[in-house]
This record gives structure tokens, sequence and C-alpha cells, in this order.
């Protein structure tokens, strides 16, 4: 089994196009992460998933803990032979969902002692019981457990927020079973505030983990705020480990993150707006629900590969989603994942041929087309 690394291939400016080489496969980097929160990418079946091109999923400790529960997850062989997703799996440690979805959430020295959204039972999750639940579900890349900083927050709050969070990844790196070709993140954080997040990074890099990932961001600052704190922040993680940009987002964020120097991103917003009828093309953003695209014989992007461009019409998805046919919603969410996987296709292309700058420039001024705009 070979050892988890990160090998850089290239870099323009301060991107970087690079291999992660885990227990369960590479990912070639800057990489997306599509979501498969309970264990599943909505809409998708797992080859649907490989077909666009990821290497890798995410999926969360917090509803798995829930339901079905990591030990009968890890009676079953764990999360890949359950989900049948033999790649590489990241599994965030449930510290966002515990602030946004649980109830009557305590926080304290120990751990954040909180009921579930689900039925109300009164859970404690400690760093320590983070690191066993991610071990039962045989994530391959693990999450120090933290609190996500709320926006806004007083620098003091962000402080003493911070501050937990460092001594919690303490002792989650003490807790974390290390195996070849595993690896445990710490996760920076200090909400917008410079000083915080310097203190944040040293004190991960102190502790020491295989990689690094930015929290609260894409909390409500906004994109300039965000790539602010990247610009100061990125460059105080070990140049030699993955860098993970959590909870982003929308490609443009996607594309100026990649610019400072992130490798990894997640979020809901592919799956979640094709399940809405919201999809992502080469021209911009397009309501597959608006009224003129009834008649259109269009396929939605000349340009993609996926079945919902390949096999089919304008007129037929909005027929679809109209109808709130589930094939609507399949399609539109392969769709959305393939753009975002050829987007970092693309991003990385460009940064292996040292021709960023265009890319990006091109990307972003398409992204801002929106519907109106022809193919």
């Amino acid at each position: 089994m070979s050892e988890f690394r990160f090998a850089l291939e290239a870099s323009d400016g301060a991107a970087r196009a690079g291999l992660i080489e885990t227990a369960h496969g590479t990912v070639r980097t800057p990489a997306f992460m599509p979501v498969g929160t309970a264990g599943t990418v909505k809409a998708m079946l797992p080859d649907s998933v490989r077909a666009t091109g990821a290497d890798i999923v995410l999926a969360n400790t917090y509803h798995l803990m829930l339901r079905p529960g990591a030990g009968r997850v890890a009676k079953l062989g764990g999360l890949h032979r359950m989900m049948d997703w033999h790649g590489p799996i990241l599994t965030d440690s449930g510290g966002f969902q515990v602030m946004s979805l649980a109830k009557l959430r305590r926080l304290s020295e120990e751990g954040v002692a909180f009921r579930s959204h689900l039925d109300g039972d009164l859970h404690l999750l400690t760093p320590e019981r983070a690191m066993e639940i991610q071990r039962d579900l045989d994530a391959t890349i693990t999450m120090a457990l933290d609190e996500c900083t709320p926006f806004p927050a007083s620098e003091a709050d962000a402080a003493s927020s911070m501050r937990l969070s460092m001594r919690w990844a303490r002792r989650g790196r003490d807790a974390f079973s290390a195996r070849p070709g595993y690896a445990l993140f710490g996760i920076q954080q200090g909400g917008i505030h410079p000083e915080l997040r310097a203190e944040s990074a040293a004190a991960l890099t102190e502790i020491g983990f295989d990689g690094y990932a930015l929290g609260g961001l894409a909390v409500g600052e906004g994109q300039q705020a965000m790539f602010a704190v990247l610009d100061h922040s990125v460059p105080l993680l070990p140049a030699d480990r993955p860098r993970y940009l959590m909870g982003v987002g929308q490609p443009d964020d996607i594309v100026g993150a990649v610019a400072r120097g992130i490798d990894l991103f997640d979020c809901v917003l592919p799956t979640r707006a094709g399940r809405t009828g919201q999809a992502y093309t080469r021209r911009g953003t397009v309501n597959i629900r608006n009224a003129r695209h009834q008649e259109d014989p269009r396929p939605l992007d000349e340009a993609c590969a996926c079945p919902a461009c390949r096999r089919f019409s304008r007129a037929y998805l909005h027929h679809l989603v109209k109808a709130g046919e589930i094939l609507g919603a399949m399609l539109l969410t392969w769709h959305n994942l393939q753009y975002y996987q050829d987007l970092m296709r693309g991003l990385r292309e460009a940064i292996l041929t040292r021709s960023l700058a265009g890319f990006a420039a091109r990307a972003v001024a398409l992204e801002a087309e929106g519907d109106i705009a022809p193919l």
C-alpha cells in the first residue's frame, strides 16, 4: 500500500498542478470533490460519478454517525464497499453541520453536545470521537474536528473559536490512527482576521498534518473578502502538503482560489442546482425551467460530453423538470458535475502549460454571460 503524499507537477504563479497518492488511488489536483453527504452523490450512480472524471468524493461524519451509524458502516465493510466507490473518500468531521443543523448545540472544551436534527437524540462529538467515527467509515482523508466560526464574528469571538479548534486539532492528531496511504488534515480558522489566520496556521504546522484546509469561509463574507483571506493565508501553509478550501463553490470562486494556490474543493452547488433546474454551461448558468427553452432543439451545452447534452434537447430537459420527473434531476446533476470536472481539467492543463491567466479570464467572462447568451 502506497504512502500518502503530494507531488507537485507544475506551477503557474501561486497555482499548482499535482498528484495526491493515497491508499485508494491518485487524485489529480486541482480537484473538485462531488459531495456524497450521506454516502451517495444525490441522483448519481457511482459509475456516473466516475464517468465525469472525478477522482475523489466527500462524505460527512455528522450525517453518517446519525444514520446509518458509523459502527454499522464498519460492519458492512466500510464506506468504500457500501457505496461502491473504491477511489479516495474525504470525510468532513461534522463541525459545520453541527453548527448549521443540530439543535441545542453546546460547545465546551470537551467537545460539542447537540441534539440530532433527525430525532432529537443527544450526542457528544469530541475530537477523539470524530477520529473514531471516521476510522469506522474507512475515510481515506480524515478531517480534524473544528468549530466553523460564524460570520460575522467579532475578532475576540473569532479568536476564542479558533483557539478552541486548535486545541481540538492537537487532540485529534493524538487520537488519529495512522495507516499507510491514509491522511489527517487540520483546518485553519480565524475568520477574516489576518493575525488570527497566521496564528492558526502556525499552530497547525507545529502539530503537523498530512494536509491543510481553510475553514470558516464562504459563510457570507463575500468573494472579495474571501480572496483577501486566501491571499494572506495560503502562503502560511506548508507548500509540500495539499491545501483544501472547504465548501467552495461557484465556478468563479474556484478559478480565483486555484490562482491563489488551492488544490482541493467541495460544494453542494452542482448537485443541488441540478435538482432545481439550474445548469452550469460554458455560456453561463441556465435555468432550464424558463419558457424560452420549451421548444429549443439545441443541446444544453454543445461542448459537453455528458448524456444530457449528447442525447437530449433543451426542450426535453425543460419538459422533465417542469413535469417533476426524476430523470430531469439525474441528467442535470450529471451535467453539472461534468461541467465542474471539465473546469478542473482545464485548470490543470492551463497550469501545466503555464497559461492559467488566459484560461481564467475566459472562464470567468463566459460564466458571467448567463441564461440570455446564445450558444
